[in-house]
């Protein structure tokens, strides 16, 4: 599995390329960083199962960018840009256990489920109403975010969105699943 998950030199110059060109036109989502030390975080050894989870951030349609800078681990942290929730991660359950617990119409997978496939993280609503500080996000579609355990255990599973400039949290059953809600994720680097 790990030799899987690891990007040839071609495609870890086309993501570099992808998400240099990216990080250049919103330099709003991360004031003070230099792409320079970004990029050498990304080229290091330890970083092939990092590009690679960024380049599935990438193919699902996340367009992932810097967001921020843990200055106590020194690591870069890229979310989800993409103006909408991620196309090719709508339709999607809250979790494993919720798509299981569907008896008929079953979606093809669970947010969880996908970002731990991926090497992310889902956001949390914290997480979520920081993004929505860089800009108008999800204000066609929603996203899952992480369930706090004590909603969860009822059956139920939050999500949020952007509406009428405002950023909403609301809850439905975790089985559900909609066109146009899927999820975004974060991964530090």
């Amino acid at each position: 599995m790990a030799n899987k998950k690891k990007l040839s030199a071609k495609e870890s110059e086309e993501l570099l390329t992808i998400l240099k060109a990216r990080f250049e036109k919103n330099m709003n989502r991360h004031k003070g960083i230099e792409w320079t030390t970004v990029h050498a975080k990304l080229v290091a050894a330890a970083g092939a199962e990092k590009l690679w989870s960024l380049n599935e951030m990438e193919k699902t349609g996340g367009e992932p960018d810097v967001i921020g800078h843990d200055k106590k681990t020194g690591e870069y942290i890229f979310n989800d840009c993409s103006a909408e929730s991620p196309k090719g991660r709508r339709s999607i359950c809250y979790d494993h256990e919720a798509l299981e617990a569907r008896k008929e119409h079953k979606p093809e997978n669970s947010a969880i489920e996908m970002a731990s496939d991926m090497g992310i993280e889902i956001l949390t609503e914290e997480q979520y109403r920081e993004l929505q500080k860089l800009g108008n996000f999800d204000t066609k579609t929603s996203s899952w975010v992480k369930t706090p355990s004590d909603i969860r255990k009822l059956g139920g599973a939050i999500f949020c969105d952007r509406r009428y400039n405002t950023v909403f949290m609301y809850h439905n059953g975790a089985e559900s699943y909609y066109a146009a809600r899927g999820f975004r994720g974060s991964l530090k680097v």
